[in-house]
């Protein structure tokens, strides 16, 4: 039953951090737009898109960095899981899963200490605290812990290996 619980709560946070994810991704091409057409067409350099490009692909990548842990698509955990097989493979699923969320519980960690101990500096050219941009390492953390749980109950090949 929790397990049913979590998945559920996967299935939602997932879809809306991919969402997210993308819309992020839309405004970045956006900005960069911007910032290219007025730097070349009307020679007016525009410092504050540079710099909320930057802190938006952070935000990108880490909720980006969701997706690749829900489907599983880390390359040499893939390839670890292709060579092993019985009781092996679940001894080298649940260290990948013990390993993950250990990493991933650090990065939460250290990341909300740092967000929070930087609350008070704001950008150089926008008048918002910089700490929101930090923010993207743990909340990207904690939403991949999340995807990580969700991926070992139920794996995105599961079905397939169950019919061979």
């Amino acid at each position: 039953m929790p397990s049913r619980l979590l998945l559920a709560v996967d299935r939602r946070f997932t879809e809306a951090v991919w969402l997210l994810a993308a819309l992020l991704l839309a405004a970045l091409a956006c900005i960069g737009l911007y910032q290219v057409a007025i730097r070349f067409v009307w020679n007016q350099p525009s410092p504050w898109s540079e710099e909320l490009i930057g802190r938006l692909f952070v935000w990108c990548v880490m909720l980006g960095t969701v997706a690749a842990f829900r489907k599983g698509a880390l390359v040499s955990v893939d390839v670890m899981l292709r060579v092993s097989g019985g009781a092996w493979r679940r001894f080298v699923r649940r260290l990948i899963l013990s390993v993950t969320l250990g990493f991933l519980a650090a990065l939460a960690w250290y990341g909300f200490d740092l967000a929070w101990r930087i609350r008070f500096q704001t950008f150089a050219t926008l008048p918002l605290s910089i700490s929101w941009a930090y923010l993207a390492v743990p909340v990207g953390a904690l939403f991949s812990m999340l995807a990580v749980l969700a991926n070992h109950l139920e794996p995105p090949g599961a079905d397939l290996e169950l019919q061979k």
